[in-house]
């Protein structure tokens, strides 16, 4: 590495199946173990465990499955989703807390009550939704850690 360059780097990667509500929250729990063991603050881990299990629940509900990423070093944690699914119409729309587009399945185990992504936003110090209809979402949240 070069003089500059981030020394600790840390990756953690998942691929998440649609609908699969059984294994739905592991790689957000794998996230949030992760920042615990290498010693990250309890507030700052508190904040990207709710953007990843948010975010993973959405690959598991909405996005039609897809992969989620942490990426971890001296200075963020961003957590990065894509998938393939049909795309968010109108994001200001799905922004807004209580809106949902969750199937009746999801609503009945108690998921989709619309607060998935005003919750990303409200935990990030970036947020960024890039989505397209029919081609899919890619959402990116970091969280400052120098502060």
């Amino acid at each position: 590495m070069s003089d500059g360059e981030e020394k600790n780097k840390i990756r953690i990667e998942h691929s998440i199946a649609a609908g699969d509500y059984l294994k739905a929250g592991g790689a957000s729990n794998d996230i949030k173990e992760t920042l615990k063991m290498i010693g990250i603050p309890p507030n700052i881990t508190r904040r990207a465990a709710i953007i990843a299990y948010e975010a993973e629940m959405n690959l598991v509900i909405h996005g039609g499955g897809g992969n989620i990423a942490a990426n971890i070093d001296d200075k963020q944690i961003e957590i990065v989703t894509t998938d393939h699914g049909p795309g968010i119409p109108d994001v200001a729309l799905a922004l807004q807390e209580g809106y949902t587009t969750a199937n009746d399945n999801a609503r009945s185990m108690g998921f989709g009550a619309g607060m998935g992504l005003p919750n990303i936003k409200r935990n990030s110090d970036v947020f960024n939704i890039d989505s397209e209809v029919g081609k899919g979402t890619t959402l990116k949240a970091a969280i400052d850690i120098t502060k």
